[in-house]
């Protein structure tokens, strides 16, 4: 019988407990629990290195809201750094790490924006908390099977907010694709979080060029601060520059082509 193994991260210990032990009592199911994002992410990666990876990650939607200010948590963390993750930003942040297991977003309540956004991160499923037992286990088996599940309640408000985030997607793509390939460049140093001496730094530009390429990103996108532009380059999917290549240069004392 192919075993199917599940974790469980939720930070209210009596019901991870509960919901682990339901769960354990099904003859194909494996489970393992975690209290918050940074042990689950710890979890997954020694399970892989062991090649005994989770097929399910069951993650609270609230994770770690019982705790000051973690509602607003947004920052992924390193392997190992303890600090604050919410359940929607653990899903990401497996889907980045490109870690293989199937993720369902547990909820205390329907919220067709925050079942969007879960599912925009890589979930595979959004299942209320007071669900039945068999319920949790058809979802955790269908999604196996590479299907999406959603309760039908939720549907059409979810569909209603994925074309809104579609629509402004392609309002966003648009209004990138307007700069120029060294105005994408500095762009991208902007997502990657570096300030204006940094983006010369790696551009090898000086800091007055890199203020009017800044000024022009700004113009061009119809936005007044950085965080915007970021928040906007974000929605139109431009990634990070890759600064391991900038260090790499450096230290090799090496010019960029």
């Amino acid at each position: 019988m192919a075993r199917i193994r599940v974790l469980v991260v939720d930070d209210h210990r009596i019901f991870a407990e509960s919901l682990a032990a339901a769960l354990a009592a099904e003859p194909d199911v494996d489970v393992s629990a975690a209290g918050s994002g940074p042990a689950a992410l710890r979890s997954l990666e020694r399970a892989a290195a062991e090649s005994r990876r989770f097929d399910v990650m069951l993650v609270d939607a609230d994770l770690g809201a019982c705790a000051a200010q973690s509602a607003r948590a947004v920052h992924v963390p390193e392997p190992g750094e303890d600090s604050l993750v919410d359940g929607i930003s653990l899903v990401a942040g497996v889907r980045s790490g490109q870690l293989a297991v199937r993720t369902v977003v547990l909820a205390e309540k329907d919220d067709p924006r925050r079942a969007a956004l879960a599912l925009q991160a890589g979930a595979a499923g959004w299942v209320a908390k007071d669900c039945s037992l068999q319920r949790l286990l058809t979802v955790i088996r269908g999604v196996l099977r590479d299907e999406t599940h959603l309760p039908p309640a939720l549907l059409t408000g979810v569909l209603r907010e994925l074309t809104a985030a579609r629509k402004h997607r392609t309002e966003s793509e648009r209004l990138v694709e307007s700069l120029t390939p060294r105005e994408r460049e500095v762009l991208r140093c902007m997502v990657a979080g570096l300030g204006r001496k940094a983006v010369a730094e790696r551009l090898f530009l000086s800091p007055h060029t890199v203020r009017t390429h800044m000024q022009n990103v700004l113009g061009k996108l119809g936005v007044h601060s950085t965080l915007a532009a970021v928040a906007l380059a974000r929605r139109a999917g431009v990634g990070p520059a890759d600064l391991g290549l900038a260090r790499d240069v450096v230290e090799r004392g090496g010019q960029l082509a």
